[in-house]
């Protein structure tokens, strides 16, 4: 899927991406693994796109900025969120839900939180784009089910469940977005 440098060659290139879809209250498991996600995305140098929109996209930005990573956000509307917003690049798009679409397209793959009607329409999208979906299971919400109810019969990209973080580089680790 990505390019290895070759040391002898150097060429410039971009980081990997990963999208952190869903949703998660505070205090739950799922949101201190979206958080632990986003710090491990950040020590490999993995660029996290989210919408910092719920507590769990929003955490897994704060954590993934914290360990120095960067943060990519792409916000419905169309102005700029406040100063304090978790991320390093913000994209207003303007778009409203239809900014799904972009968050889908934005990762290498997909890693799938909970979620609600939100998530099911960008995992949907990510789907059709043959994007890899790395659903949290365990937590219940919407990404428990996924590995079982993919979103239809094509089978057009991997479903790589996790259930903690050793799982999830594990699974990041096949699609080579992590060293190995």
């Amino acid at each position: 899927m990505l390019r290895v440098m070759n040391p002898s060659k150097p060429t410039p290139m971009r980081r990997p991406q990963v999208c952190i879809l869903g949703s998660a209250e505070p205090g739950s498991t799922a949101y201190e693994l979206a958080g632990q996600a986003g710090e491990l995305l950040a020590r490999h140098g993995v660029t996290v796109v989210s919408g910092c929109g719920s507590p769990a996209t929003r955490v897994a930005a704060e954590r993934a900025m914290a360990a120095g990573g960067l943060v990519l956000s792409i916000v419905p509307p169309d102005e700029m969120p406040p100063p304090d917003w978790p991320a390093t690049v913000v994209v207003p798009c303007g778009m409203g839900d239809a900014r799904n679409l972009l968050m889908a397209l934005s990762g290498d793959a997909c890693l799938v939180i909970g979620g609600r009607a939100g998530t099911i329409s960008e995992v949907c999208l990510a789907w059709l784009h043959r994007r890899p979906l790395l659903p949290l299971v365990g937590c219940g919400g919407w990404s428990n089910d996924l590995p079982t109810n993919p979103p239809d019969e094509r089978q057009n990209s991997p479903i790589l469940p996790w259930h903690d973080i050793d799982a999830l580089a594990g699974q990041l680790r096949q699609l080579g977005l992590i060293p190995a």
